[in-house]
């Protein structure tokens, strides 16, 4: 290839990675940094990484975390934020405990209430953000201290669910066809996923396509990159994020279900710090806390590389609890720097 050919090539590229939506370009960083963090305990840290489980396994452990952290983004989305999914989910988790163990009820009626709760939450928060014009962090940090109290009233004691019909569905495991392995005692174990992560792929699925095509995605986006601009062009900016924080809140009571179906107990302290977790996944994934940008897909590769991190620190034998946090600060470090170029770049 002649010189003339490779600097119109080397040209090209560069035009594709400026002429890149901030959306896109973040995904793009965000996928590219898990795939070579993942590659890279695959290869230095032994073979525990190599087995498909380990990651079907990350997905067992944050399918209700997934749920939570795409809420968290339309909210961001939107130029919101909500710090009481955390809450709602220990209140859900309680509530269905209480229900199922103390007063003999069916599963089907334990998923009514968990909806019930989050979608409460979601019709008052959005309520007095969007149309009272409220703080949505005094509002949400509200909600976060009365389901927490509320948690506590309903039931000060953790206990784990006994009853029959949840604890089938609990241990309910769906194999994945061809990715098991053998084990030390040269058994064949196949490789499962939780009934969880279904649903959690499920609300990936429908929110990507929501963000993506149709009508509400794009006003989200639009009251979030500016909602004076969205305003003249027609949009119910109020409704708008009434309806990102009713979403939110849906989700959390969700969430919340998916939580208890993977722990299968009630306690106050459930979920303690999901709230924060769902913001770091957001941020990494691409979702900006300027509002306007992000992506549910960059969201969900957020949630992986959370967890990625929190496994590659405890296989590398760091195990104290403060090696976590200092990684995982480091990378939000990383990803606000990325962030804030992209901003500069969006400026320019």
């Amino acid at each position: 290839m002649s010189s003339k050919n490779k600097t119109s090539a080397s040209g090209g590229l560069a035009n594709k990675f400026k002429n890149m939506t901030d959306t896109n370009l973040l995904l793009t960083i965000t996928i590219v940094v898990f795939l070579l963090m993942y590659i890279g305990a695959v290869i230095f840290l032994g073979s525990g990484f190599r087995k498909p489980q380990t990651f079907f396994n990350i997905l067992n452990a944050q399918a209700a975390l997934i749920i939570l952290s795409c809420g968290m983004s339309l909210v961001m989305i939107t130029k919101g934020i909500d710090i009481s999914i955390g809450g709602v989910t220990a209140l859900v988790c309680m509530c269905c405990a209480v229900y199922l163990d103390f007063h003999n009820g069916n599963v089907f009626m334990a998923i009514v209430i968990a909806l019930a709760i989050g979608l409460a939450f979601g019709l008052v928060q959005g309520f007095l953000i969007a149309y009272l014009e409220i703080q949505p962090f005094i509002v949400t940090l509200a909600g976060m201290f009365f389901a927490r109290g509320m948690t506590t009233i309903v039931n000060t004691d953790p206990f784990n669910v006994q009853n029959e019909a949840f604890v089938a569905l609990k241990g309910t495991r769906i194999i994945v066809p061809g990715m098991g392995s053998v084990n030390k005692l040269g058994n064949y174990v196949n490789a499962y996923i939780e009934i969880g992560v279904i649903v959690a792929l499920v609300v990936v699925a429908i929110l990507f396509f929501v963000l993506k095509w149709t009508k509400l995605g794009r006003q989200f986006y639009a009251v979030g990159g500016n909602a004076q601009s969205a305003m003249m062009l027609g949009i119910n900016v109020k409704r708008t994020k009434f309806l990102a924080h009713l979403l939110c809140g849906l989700l959390a009571g969700i969430g919340g279900f998916v939580y208890f179906l993977h722990v299968g107990s009630g306690s106050p302290s459930h979920a303690t710090g999901a709230e924060m977790n769902a913001i770091a996944s957001s941020i990494i994934g691409g979702t900006m806390l300027t509002g306007g940008v992000g992506n549910i897909f960059g969201t969900f590769v957020g949630v992986l590389s959370l967890s990625t991190i929190q496994n590659i620190v405890s296989s590398a034998g760091l195990d104290d609890a403060w090696w976590t946090g200092i990684t995982i600060a480091a990378m939000l470090c990383l990803f606000l720097i990325v962030q804030s170029v992209v901003m500069a770049r969006k400026k320019k």
